[in-house]
């Protein structure tokens, strides 16, 4: 599809004439970036990160109004192996459902490092939630047991789809629950991870029921207020468990049971006002001290991941924004080989 003067092989930066190409949610569906194709991306990502390559500043947040029940998230990096700079706003409402739209609704806008000239506007929506599943699936491949055949998957939001299927990928299940508060979405998510993957996936009522017995225990909420929902008795030894809701849905004795506490990055897990150890740190729970590693350094080997089956070990992802730049990247470079989107003038 094309659009303004120019197609999207053709974009233009001159003197006094820059062009951006702007990406849809359906150009960005069209162009179809396979599950392998988001891994790859999101590894390229934490490669640079381990290896100093990269600018990744903090989040920060804009909450409009208390009342909205919901709050903006901006999200900076600069991934120099693919020379480019992003910034990413995504809305993150815990009542959008209603409206029968998604809880988090993105932009991702890239830019030449060099020149700050915009490259390009993409609708982010899919981009968050595909490169939250691969985040939570590199992180098992490095941390979860090799043999891990049970998943127990708290949650039913945007980003937990890719949650389970790319774990399945890695893993082959041999079991999945879900759960999620409300009925009908836990159904629903049920139903479509079946079609998806084509084996039965077990829908629970109870949090309990997701988490006693399971290898990996993924909890993905949407809470409006910290609750501590999660009892740290219902995790058994060895597993690992990934708790990345916006508000805690955790006990503050879960880091007490851990081997080792792994994280995205620690400049952003240890300051603002929401993730789900949020209260762990405040309390002095979990320092850099107490913390084994971010990510990065473990796909990089400068520090090892799961040492032994015994281990139990939590990890905890706020999400990168050098993976929604890498990601964006190569929805980028795909559009502009096929001629996918619509360009106009900047200036």
């Amino acid at each position: 599809r094309r659009g303004g003067r120019a197609s999207a092989r053709r974009l233009r930066v001159s003197a006094g004439a820059i062009e951006v190409l702007s990406l849809s949610a359906q150009d960005v569906e069209a162009i179809a970036l396979s599950d392998g194709d988001v891994l790859a991306a999101v590894e390229e990502a934490l490669r640079a990160q381990g290896n100093g390559e990269v600018v990744l500043e903090p989040r920060e947040h804009l909450v409009p109004d208390p009342a909205f029940e919901g709050h903006f998230n901006l999200l900076r990096a600069y991934v120099a192996p693919l020379d480019v700079a992003g910034v990413k706003v995504v809305g993150d409402y815990v009542n959008n459902w209603k409206l029968g739209l998604p809880s988090e609704l993105a932009l991702l806008t890239l830019y030449d490092p060099r020149t700050g000239v915009p490259r390009a506007i993409i609708d982010a929506t899919e981009i968050t939630e595909r490169r939250t599943g691969a985040l939570t699936a590199i992180g098992a491949k490095h941390l979860a047991r090799s043999d891990a055949k049970i998943l127990g998957h708290i949650g039913a939001r945007g980003t937990a789809f890719a949650n389970a299927t790319m774990l399945d990928r890695l893993f082959d299940f041999d079991e999945i629950r879900v759960t999620s508060a409300r009925p009908e979405s836990r159904q629903a998510f049920g139903r479509r991870l079946e079609e998806a993957l084509g084996k039965r996936v077990r829908v629970v009522e109870t949090w309990r029921e997701a988490v006693v017995g399971a290898d990996i225990v993924v909890e993905a909420t949407r809470l409006a207020q910290p609750a501590p929902l999660l009892e740290t008795d219902w995790v058994e030894p060895g597993a690992l468990v990934v708790p990345y809701g916006t508000m805690s849905a955790v006990e503050l004795s879960l880091t007490s049971i851990m081997d080792k506490i792994v994280v995205d990055d620690w400049g952003q897990c240890r300051r603002g006002r929401f993730g789900a150890l949020r209260a762990h740190v405040d309390a002095g729970l979990l320092t850099e001290e107490t913390l084994h590693a971010e990510l990065a350094e473990i796909v990089v080997g400068r520090k090892p991941g799961r040492a032994s089956p015994r281990e139990t070990i939590l990890f905890w992802h706020r999400g990168l924004a050098t993976t929604d730049v890498a990601v964006g990247h190569r929805i980028y470079e795909r559009a502009r080989e096929r001629g996918i989107g619509s360009v106009w003038r900047y200036r």
